[in-house]
């Protein structure tokens, strides 16, 4: 299997994880780095890191630049965007079967003119649907109802087609026998006491369920409580209603594993769920490699997926 790779931002530690993860990584995949020669010369000076022979890249449509370690660049926003956006035209012409995405800054982005806030919202615009952002690890995914909205704009979203198309359009992807959907509301609502939205929930999961013919979902559950140990000896896959609900529980157990994936895509896409951490950056502090090793694990699954279920 063959997976492009985005370099991200060229200012932060994506191009050392790449590097030092390369051994590693083409023993799951064909990797294909999104990157010029001149810019990849530049990092592994930089980083005192030998290039491996074996180490494929292809070229993204972009104007090379001075790598100025740890600080925010429009041209290294510029840079970050050609190589994912090359990296995902590869995947829609089936050069590359899936992309891995490594992190980019959301501001330099918006200083290089990009008028998407990351990958997921871009993602949404090249191929004109919504994708659906899920986090985690093989131990516990939080599939995200909304994500990156002001809190106060989330109980207007809560609305019962789109929550059930959702369910649906989740299960179909990943396939999974139980998933758990959390409540909205401290204590899932205490039967209308501190919110009614979770009667939503509770019919928009009756109408998955019916849809699917079997009961795949399951609550809504009580968030304080959704994510004990007891709960995720049965539930490893859960739909949050908003984006920290998901992202606490994940990143407080699983800080250093947890990848970034987005479904409902014509295209496979993983990343680290991590950032560009520009204050270690070209500093030798040997960042971990681990959330993007689970990262290209995880595009590997889904690929081996869709060819079981033909998705």
């Amino acid at each position: 299997m063959k997976i492009a790779v985005s370099i991200g931002d060229l200012n932060g530690i994506g191009i050392e994880i790449a590097l030092r993860a390369h051994h590693e990584i083409k023993k799951i995949c064909r990797p294909v780095y999104i990157i010029d020669q001149t810019m990849l010369k530049q990092a592994t000076d930089l980083l005192s890191l030998p290039l491996p022979e074996d180490f494929i890249c292809h070229a993204p449509d972009a104007e090379t630049f001075t790598i100025t370690p740890g600080e925010l660049c429009a041209k290294s926003g510029a840079y970050a965007y050609a190589s994912f956006h090359t990296a995902v035209e590869m995947a829609k012409t089936d050069k590359v079967d899936a992309v891995t995405t490594l992190p980019i800054h959301k501001k330099a982005w918006e200083l290089a003119g990009i008028p998407y806030k990351g990958h997921t919202e871009a993602l949404d615009a090249i191929f004109e649907k919504e994708a659906i952002m899920m986090i985690g690890t093989p131990k516990l995914f939080t599939a995200l109802f909304t994500h990156h909205i002001p809190l106060k704009d989330v109980p207007a979203k809560i609305a019962l087609e789109p929550l059930s198309n959702f369910l649906i359009t989740l299960y179909h992807e990943i396939k999974e026998e139980k998933i758990g959907v959390l409540g909205l509301n401290p204590h899932a609502g205490d039967h209308g006491l501190l919110g009614n939205e979770e009667e939503i929930i509770e019919a928009a999961i009756q109408i998955a369920n019916d849809t699917l013919l079997e009961k795949v979902f399951i609550g809504p559950l009580v968030p304080d409580t959704a994510f004990t140990p007891r709960m995720r000896e049965h539930i490893r896959y859960y739909v949050c209603m908003y984006h920290d609900q998901g992202l606490i529980p994940v990143k407080t157990l699983y800080f250093d594993e947890g990848v970034n994936v987005s479904l409902n895509l014509p295209v496979i896409r993983t990343s680290p769920d991590h950032g560009t951490a520009f204050d270690i950056a070209y500093k030798r502090k040997n960042p971990s490699t681990l959330s993007y090793i689970n990262a290209v694990h995880e595009a590997v699954r889904l690929i081996q997926k869709r060819k079981q279920f033909k998705i």
